[in-house]
């Protein structure tokens, strides 16, 4: 299965993939650590990037699910465009997918969380609260489920996201 994971920054995305891949054994697969790759490596730069990242993911992923790993991809994915790529890696693989986006309903909160992050990924620039507001990022009707991390604690979220992904797990 392929978990698809979307939000903004600072919505908790890495922090609740990181948990969620520790208790179910996924593979977790970042856009920032392979974004910033090959940045690093001189091969596009970063304000030239377009799907380089989500297409290199993609693949990576269905090679993992091919195998019968159970994979979590890790993006913004702020459009249309990316989900499907996501949801097509996860066809030709001949595996399912969910669809989960994480939100963060309260501003301040939100605001906090971007402002005070510490980046783990060598060279990458953390977005600042001005454009993590000016990021395109349009609704997403067909999610399959909806995590307010403003809610509840980062592990309170994992276990809502863990909880739902054995439920499908066991339907299928």
């Amino acid at each position: 299965m392929l978990i698809i994971l979307g939000g903004l920054p600072g919505v908790g995305k890495t922090s609740i993939a990181r948990l969620v891949a520790q208790e179910l054994g996924a593979i977790h697969l970042r856009i920032d650590t392979i974004e910033q790759a090959v940045i690093d490596c001189g091969v596009v730069p970063s304000d030239e990037m377009g799907p380089v990242g989500y297409v290199a993911a993609n693949r990576i992923a269905t090679d993992n699910l091919r195998l019968g790993h159970l994979v979590i991809g890790d993006a913004v994915n702020p459009i249309e465009l990316s989900r499907a790529a996501w949801r097509e890696a996860a066809i030709i693989a001949d595996k399912p997918f969910v669809q989960i986006e994480l939100i963060c309903s309260d501003v301040d909160e939100h605001r906090y969380r971007v402002e005070t992050r510490k980046g783990d990924i060598e060279n990458l620039k953390l977005p600042d609260w001005q454009k993590v507001c000016d990021r395109e990022y349009h609704p997403w009707p067909d999610v399959d489920l909806v995590i307010d991390t403003a809610a509840q604690s980062l592990c309170a979220s994992s276990d809502i996201l863990v909880s739902f992904v054995r439920k499908k797990i066991a339907s299928i």
